[in-house]
C-alpha cells in the first residue's frame, strides 16, 4: 500500500487506482479495508462520485465503525451537492474519531452556510486545536480513536522522549493507558498534566473518568463537583457528576441531575441519560420506574440497543411483539452501529428464550457473542498461562516461606469468588442481611494490585506476578494489604465484616491470603453447563472477555476448578464452597454452614434475605429480591442440542465431578 499512497500523494490517481485493483486479491483484513478507502478517495479526485459512493458503502457494510470512511463519504456527498447528508456524515465521522480535523473544518463551513454561527465557530475551534498539534501527536490521536492503542502508545512515547512535557501527548498517552487498563499510569500522567496546566478542564474531565474507573468515587466526586461549579450549564460535566453521585448512593441528587439533563435536552445523548437513570432506579428497587426510563430511552432513539438490553437484563421483563419487531429491524439494518447491534442480539436472545423458542434464541445469542468477540483483544492462552503461574508459584513450601503480614484492622473482608453468574449475588444478599456484614460491590482493588505487581509485561512469556512477591519485604506486603483496606473504605460504614464479590479474584487467592491473612473466602460454584451458558447469555458492562465463546468458557471453567483445588490444598480449611444447587435444595442447612465457617451466629433475617432493602447493581438484582428458588437450575437443558459443543469442551469427567469439594 505504501507505493500506492505515494502515487496518490503525487496526484497520480489513475495509475494508483490501476495498481490498487491489481494487488487487491492479495489483501485481507486491515490492508483490504485500507485499499477500499483509497479506492474511494481516488474515485472522488477523478470526479467519479457514484463509484466513490458505491465503494464507501461496501467499506462501511464491512467496517461500520470506521470514522475515516464516513469522512470520505461526507466529502463525496458534499461534492455531489448533498450538503445535508454530508453534514450528518461529518458528525458521524467525528463521533467515531474526534481527531479528524478535516471533518471538524468541513462541518464548520456547512454550519456557517446554514447560518449556525455558534456551532460553526465551535467546530472550527476544534479543527484549529487539532491542527496545532505536532504531526506525531495528531497521528497518535487518530490511531487511538481507531482502537490501535499499541501503535498509538509507541508514537506517543517516542514523541515524549524529546518533548517530555507536551500536554496533549501526555493526555493522549494517559487515555491510551486507560483503554489498556493501565489505570495507575493513566492517573499519574493526568495528575502531571494538571500540575503543568491546572485549568485544563478536558484533562481534568479525563482524570475524573480514570478516578471513577479506579473506584475512587469520593475523590472523583469532589473534582466533578468543582468542574460543574465552574461551568454549571455544561451538560457533559453535569452528566459526569450525576453518575458519580449515583455511584456514591446519593440517589436523590443523582435522580434530580438526570431529570435536569432530560428536561433541558441540552445533552446530545438524552437516550443515554434515560438509561443511566434507569440503572439507578433498578439498583434501588424501583423496577417499574426503571422500565419506564429504559422505554423512554428507546423512544428517544429507536436504534439504541442498550435501552432494549437494559430491559432484557432485568431478567423479569417480557418484551411485547412490537418491541421484538423493532429490535429485529434495527439489528438487521446495516446502518445500525456495531455496539447497538451487539446489544440487540443479546436482547433478542432473551426475548425468544422467554417465548420458548430455543433455536431462534440461541442464534441471536451466538450472533451477539461472535460480534462481541470480534471487538475483543482477549487471548485465552495468556489467561491460562497466568493461572498456571499461580499454581507454579504458590506451593505449600513457598507459602510457608512468605513473610507474615500483620494488619491493624478491625474490618475483615469476605471474598466471594468463582465464575460470573454462579450465584455470588445471592450469597452476598444473604451475607449482607447479617447485622455484622456490609455488602459492597465487585471491587477491582485486588486485580489492580496484581496488575501493578505485574508491571507492563502484559504479554510476557513469564509474567512478573506472582514471582515478584519474592522480592517484597514484610513492610511492602503490609503496605499492599493496608492499601486494599484503605481503598475500600469508601464502600464501608464500620461493620466488622464486608464483602468483595469480584468473581475473578479466584485467580488471586494466593495474593489475598498473603496480604490479608485474616480474609474469609467463599467459593460460589454452580453446575458448569448452567453457569457457562448463563455467562454466554450475558452481555457484561466490561471485562469477562472469556465469556464470548463456548470454547473459551469451557476452558475458563476448567482452569477455575483446577486452580480452586490447588488453593484448597495449599490453604486447607481456609475456603468454604457453596454449591448453588445445594443452596437451592436446602437453604437453611447451607446458610447455617456458611455462617459457621464465618464464625458468626446465624440471624433469622439471613434466611429471608430477599426482603432486605439494599442496593443491588449486578445483573441478578431482580432475582435476589425473590425467595430462593430453582428457576435457574437446569435451564441449559432447553438448549441441549445447541450446547453440545460446550458439553464436549468441558468433558464428561468435569461435568460429573464439578461439585466435589
Amino acid at each position: 500500500m505504501e507505493h500506492i499512497k505515494k502515487l496518490f500523494a503525487q496526484n497520480q490517481f489513475e495509475q494508483g487506482l490501476t495498481v490498487l485493483k491489481q494487488e487487491r486479491y492479495e489483501l485481507s483484513g486491515e490492508a483490504y479495508k485500507e485499499s477500499l478507502y483509497y479506492e474511494a478517495v481516488a474515485y472522488r479526485y477523478l470526479g467519479q462520485l457514484e463509484n466513490a459512493a458505491t465503494t464507501l458503502q461496501t467499506l462501511l457494510a464491512e467496517w461500520p465503525e470506521y470514522g475515516r470512511a464516513f469522512q470520505e463519504l461526507a466529502h463525496t456527498q458534499k461534492a455531489q451537492g448533498k450538503t445535508a447528508d454530508a453534514l450528518d456524515n461529518y458528525y458521524q465521522a467525528i463521533r467515531l474519531n474526534p481527531a479528524l480535523h478535516a471533518s471538524w473544518a468541513s462541518a464548520a463551513k456547512l454550519e456557517a452556510s446554514n447560518n449556525n454561527a455558534g456551532q460553526a465557530e465551535r467546530n472550527q475551534q476544534q479543527a484549529n486545536f487539532l491542527l496545532r498539534q505536532p504531526k506525531p501527536v495528531l497521528a497518535a490521536l487518530n490511531l487511538y480513536h481507531e482502537g490501535k492503542y499499541y501503535k498509538a502508545e509507541k508514537l506517543c512515547r517516542a514523541f515524549l522522549q524529546s518533548n517530555p512535557h507536551h500536554i496533549e501527548a501526555m493526555r493522549t498517552l494517559a487515555n491510551i493507558g486507560s483503554q489498556l487498563d493501565i489505570l495507575n499510569d493513566a492517573e499519574f500522567l493526568l495528575e502531571s498534566v494538571l500540575v503543568l496546566e491546572p485549568d485544563y478542564d478536558l484533562a481534568k474531565f479525563d482524570y475524573i473518568k480514570v478516578l471513577q474507573r479506579r473506584q475512587k468515587h469520593g475523590e472523583a466526586y469532589k473534582h466533578a463537583q468543582a468542574l460543574l461549579e465552574k461551568e454549571p450549564n455544561n451538560p457533559l460535566y453535569k452528566a459526569l457528576f450525576a453518575n458519580l453521585a449515583a455511584s456514591l448512593d446519593y440517589d436523590e441528587q443523582a435522580l434530580a441531575l438526570y431529570e435536569e439533563l432530560i428536561t433541558e435536552q441540552a445533552i446530545e445523548d438524552v437516550a443515554g441519560t434515560y438509561v443511566a437513570k434507569g440503572h439507578l432506579l433498578k439498583a434501588i428497587g424501583r423496577q417499574q420506574d426503571a422500565i419506564q426510563s429504559y422505554q423512554n430511552a428507546y423512544r428517544e432513539r429507536p436504534d439504541f440497543g442498550d435501552a432494549y438490553w437494559s430491559l432484557a437484563n432485568l431478567k423479569t421483563y417480557q418484551f411485547s411483539d412490537s418491541e421484538i419487531v423493532s429490535m429485529e429491524t434495527a439489528a438487521g439494518d446495516s446502518r445500525t452501529h456495531l455496539n447497538d447491534r451487539i446489544h440487540f442480539c443479546f436482547a433478542l436472545g432473551k426475548a425468544y428464550e422467554q417465548q420458548g423458542e430455543p433455536s431462534k434464541s440461541f442464534e441471536f445469542y451466538r450472533q451477539g457473542n461472535e460480534l462481541k468477540r470480534e471487538t475483543s483483544q482477549f487471548k485465552p492462552e495468556v489467561l491460562t498461562q497466568r493461572i498456571e503461574a499461580q499454581r507454579d508459584y504458590f506451593t505449600g513450601e513457598r507459602v510457608s516461606q512468605l513473610p507474615s503480614v500483620l494488619l491493624n484492622s478491625e474490618a475483615t473482608p469476605i471474598f466471594i469468588v468463582g465464575l460470573p453468574r454462579a450465584g455470588s449475588t445471592l450469597l452476598e444478599q444473604i451475607l449482607a442481611a447479617h447485622s455484622k456484614i456490609e455488602g459492597t460491590l465487585e471491587l477491582p482493588n485486588i486485580p489492580a494490585i496484581a496488575h501493578s505487581l505485574n508491571g507492563r509485561q502484559v504479554q510476557a512469556e513469564k509474567p512478573k506476578y506472582p514471582y515478584v512477591l519474592d522480592e517484597l519485604s514484610t513492610e511492602k506486603l503490609t503496605q499492599l494489604g493496608e492499601r486494599y483496606l484503605t481503598e475500600t473504605e469508601a464502600y464501608r460504614t464500620g461493620a466488622p465484616f464486608f464483602t468483595d464479590k469480584m468473581p475473578n479474584n479466584f485467580r488471586h487467592i494466593g495474593l489475598i491470603k498473603t496480604l490479608l491473612p485474616h480474609a474469609k473466602i467463599i467459593d460460589a460454584r454452580r453446575n458448569p453447563m448452567d453457569c457457562c451458558f448463563s455467562a454466554y447469555k450475558q452481555l457484561f458492562a466490561e471485562g469477562q472477555e472469556f465469556s464470548y465463546g463456548l470454547d473459551m468458557l469451557a476452558s475458563y471453567y476448567r482452569d477455575y476448578v483446577t486452580l480452586m483445588a490447588h488453593w484448597k490444598q495449599v490453604y486447607p480449611g481456609s475456603i468454604h464452597t457453596v454449591i448453588h444447587e445445594q443452596l437451592v435444595d436446602d437453604p437453611e442447612a447451607e446458610i447455617k454452614a456458611l455462617f459457621e465457617y464465618l464464625e458468626l451466629p446465624l440471624e433469622p433475617q439471613c434466611l429471608q434475605s430477599h426482603k432486605a432493602e439494599r442496593r443491588v447493581k449486578t445483573a441478578s438484582s431482580e432475582q435476589v429480591r425473590q425467595p430462593i428458588n430453582a428457576k435457574g437450575v437446569g435451564q441449559w437443558r432447553k438448549f441441549e442440542a445447541e450446547l453440545k459443543p460446550l458439553q464436549e469442551a468441558l468433558g464428561a469427567e468435569l461435568i460429573e465431578q464439578w461439585d466435589k469439594r
